[in-house]
């Protein structure tokens, strides 16, 4: 049982909690206030360890923590909050960075699918744009910095519009030669969002492609008002993914091409990088014609028998999926 802090409690001498903001997975995000800069309010990240860990596992957890917190701390983007400090108390860490007012995307996604309404599609294009301006800057560092879990919930709309990209969980420096990137700290982000490869990151099949699916399954999330179905269900069942024409019919033929090929199911027949990608966006809905569901469906069979691991990944979780269905019923 995960034992929160209370409204009055105070880390370092420094940061009053007032509240709980929200709580999952391994870390419970706080609103504080600041009691040395004053009229501040910070956001903070507590990051707590499974139970029944080793103590080297542990260790090496921790020492991961700070290798990423370190890293956001040196970051500096308007469409990123500041991260201003982090430290450790009680076998827990923290990570202290601006709190963020405002909706978050989802929030306003869902907002609309209420009133029974789309999203424009020129507001969303806009915001797509300060969102891959901040990935570009994050890929562009050295080593790179992937986000890993870019999703409508962790962009925030801020009252003056700006888009901030938040919940830095899973952030992780890109370095493929450094065996002591833990996936068991950063996780496979979010199962609607991430691609295949994320799942098996130690094999370093992870760059700047897999923000990339996850940034254009969150654009079909929002021009369509739909939860984009899982990479592993699309796998599994193919036609799952429709097209964002079929779900709104006001969506540009251009627009639904460059998602598509965002959310191609193998990183090769995605776009290079975000800014390949952005550049796509502001193409001619005429520069290339709108390609088919089944001309996906070929790429992710042929992708597939192509490289194993990928094949490998979605099996095993297909195999899960059935053992949890059936298994657990004797």
């Amino acid at each position: 049982m995960t034992i929160h802090l209370k409204p009055g409690d105070c880390l370092k001498d420094r940061y009053e909690i007032v509240g709980l903001i929200g709580s999952g997975g391994m870390g419970t995000v706080y609103l504080a206030n600041d009691r040395v800069l004053e009229g501040r309010q910070t956001a903070i990240k507590e990051i707590f360890l499974q139970p029944g860990l080793s103590d080297e596992l542990a260790q090496s957890f921790r020492k991961q923590f700070y290798k990423e917190a370190s890293t956001l701390a040196r970051l500096d983007h308007p469409g990123l909050p500041k991260v201003s400090d982090y430290f450790s108390r009680d076998e827990r860490d923290y990570l202290v960075m601006d709190f963020i007012p405002g909706q978050n995307l989802l929030e306003i996604a869902n907002e609309a699918r209420r009133e029974a309404r789309f999203l424009e599609q020129a507001a969303v294009m806009r915001w797509v744009d300060q969102i891959c301006n901040t990935l570009t800057y994050l890929h562009a560092q050295e080593p790179p910095v992937l986000h890993r879990d870019v999703k409508p919930a962790n962009v925030k709309l801020t009252p003056d519009g700006r888009l901030k990209l938040v919940d830095f969980g899973l952030v992780k420096p890109l370095d493929p030669n450094d065996p002591s990137t833990l996936t068991g700290l950063q996780g496979a982000g979010s199962l609607p969002y991430a691609p295949l490869e994320q799942y098996v990151d130690h094999l370093g099949h992870t760059d700047a492609r897999s923000d990339l699916y996850a940034l254009g399954a969150t654009v079909y999330h929002l021009l369509t008002g739909n939860v984009p179905p899982s990479a592993q269900e699309r796998f599994i069942v193919p036609e799952s993914l429709p097209s964002p024409q079929e779900v709104n019919p006001d969506i540009s033929p251009n627009m639904a091409r460059v998602i598509l090929a965002a959310m191609a199911p193998h990183p090769k027949d995605r776009p290079a990088s975000i800014a390949e990608w952005q550049a796509m966006i502001h193409g001619s809905d005429n520069t290339m014609p709108m390609e088919h569901e089944p001309a996906i469906d070929t790429s992710l069979t042929s992708s597939l028998a192509e490289n194993w691991w990928l094949a490998g990944v979605a099996l095993a979780m297909f195999a899960a999926a059935l053992w949890m269905t059936f298994g657990g019923s004797g």
